[in-house]
């Protein structure tokens, strides 16, 4: 079984080695100009791949994933997700300090350029690694995604998050290519509070009716699914949403 993982369960150690490299990142690229000569192209200073190295320094070149599991792939996801994130860990909707501290203090309009960069890479995908849980897990969260349990007012992961779970525009994520941490941590926070957006909330109500059996079996089975090269979020007003969501009216 999974269990809730949060951010604050991260080590002190090790957030002040991520908030140490963090730091490094912002003052490297804010001190630029000295070392333009020897700075690649594409880091340039006043470019935007060099205003967001802070960001790739934990989730990856052109933001394609973190590789520790708990730092998701930002490239390719839909602007206005990506924008509503940016607020949320601003405005204390989301919780992790490495994140707040780097974003407070930035405009609205600052962080609409970072969505937008990060929306416009399109990278290849890893491989996914094969959650090591029985078949009977791997098949409940099967149905869960695919098809939810009505009995307990759940609707399936893909009745909003689109028939390939790729996601839809504006501004529904994509659930596939995320490690299986990241996965259970993130509904465990909708569960516990930790994770908010705007209301009503729709994840955190969905998150409530799941068990710690249900997460897991979610993490393990949208974890081990391959991303195809067709991968990519539906269109706007593709899907009929099973629920009223906030953050779909706050636009």
């Amino acid at each position: 079984m999974l269990a809730f993982i949060s951010f604050r369960s991260v080590s002190l150690p090790r957030f002040r080695a991520k908030s140490r490299l963090l730091a490094a990142a912002v003052v490297a690229f804010s001190t630029a100009p000295a070392l333009a000569q020897d700075t690649p192209q594409a880091l340039q200073p006043g470019t935007m791949a060099a205003r967001v190295a802070a960001c790739t320094a934990c989730h990856g070149e052109q933001g394609r994933a973190g590789a520790d599991g708990y730092y998701p792939r930002l490239a390719g996801k839909p602007q206005e997700y990506l924008y509503h994130q940016l607020l949320n860990f601003r405005d204390d909707r989301r919780q992790y300090r490495p994140m707040a501290h780097l974003l407070t203090g930035l405009p609205d309009a600052y962080l609409h350029e970072m969505a937008a960069y990060f929306s416009a890479q399109h990278v290849p995908y890893p491989p996914p690694v094969r959650a090591e849980v029985s078949a009977a897990t791997l098949e409940a969260g099967r149905k869960l995604a695919l098809s939810g349990d009505a009995a307990r007012g759940l609707p399936a992961c893909a009745a909003c998050h689109g028939a390939s779970l790729g996601g839809v525009l504006p501004a529904i994520p994509g659930l596939l290519g995320l490690p299986r941490d990241y996965v259970g941590s993130q509904i465990g926070s909708w569960k516990n509070g930790l994770r908010r957006a705007a209301a009503p909330d729709c994840m955190a109500d969905i998150a409530h009716k799941l068990t710690p059996e249900d997460i897991g079996a979610l993490a393990a089975w949208l974890s081990s699914q391959p991303v195809a090269d067709t991968y990519a979020p539906e269109p706007a007003g593709a899907l009929r949403l099973p629920a009223e969501c906030g953050s779909q009216a706050q636009r």
